[in-house]
């Protein structure tokens, strides 16, 4: 029987780990036996490495489904890399709002919230890939370089 707390399915492999045991924000929620593999930097450390502008304030969450394959480089972009695209400028003022003077409630206003980002089950992502806020991938799928729109079951997609 295979050992679902195990964080490294291979006894001589450490470039490789199941990622539900080693994530420890709540927001960022894997399936059973979803593994990570990654070569550059220790796999352990994928939620810092490669889950980027995740922000509690946002409440934006990650759920990755079971049995998904994730390769080297695959990064999870949420809300916070976006600037708003509704206000007369790009630039991100309600981050520096001690600077400018602003209510901190307006923080989430300086980018465009897109949502959660959803991984199916059975999905491979490719080496490098980049997957954006307010994606959802089907089971099934696999995205060889980046989705920045949904992804329906059993599609391959190389760049959205």
């Amino acid at each position: 029987m295979m050992d679902k707390q195990k964080i490294y399915p291979r006894s001589k492999d450490r470039e490789t780990v199941y990622l539900k045991n080693v994530i420890i924000d709540p927001s960022i929620i894997v399936g059973d036996y979803t593994m990570y593999n990654d070569f550059v930097n220790d796999p352990v450390d994928f939620q810092k490495n490669n889950v980027l502008y995740h922000y509690p304030i946002n409440h934006d969450r990650l759920i990755i489904g079971k049995f998904c394959s994730i390769a080297c480089g695959a990064r999870f972009l949420f809300n916070s890399a976006n600037h708003s695209m509704t206000s007369l400028a790009t630039y991100p003022f309600p981050i520096f709002f001690e600077e400018w003077g602003l209510d901190v409630s307006q923080i989430t206003e300086a980018w465009d919230n897109k949502g959660d980002i959803v991984v199916g089950n059975d999905v491979w992502i490719g080496y490098e890939a980049a997957i954006f806020a307010g994606v959802t991938i089907g089971d099934g799928a696999i995205i060889r370089s980046a989705a920045s729109c949904s992804v329906q079951s059993f599609c391959r997609a190389r760049s959205f």
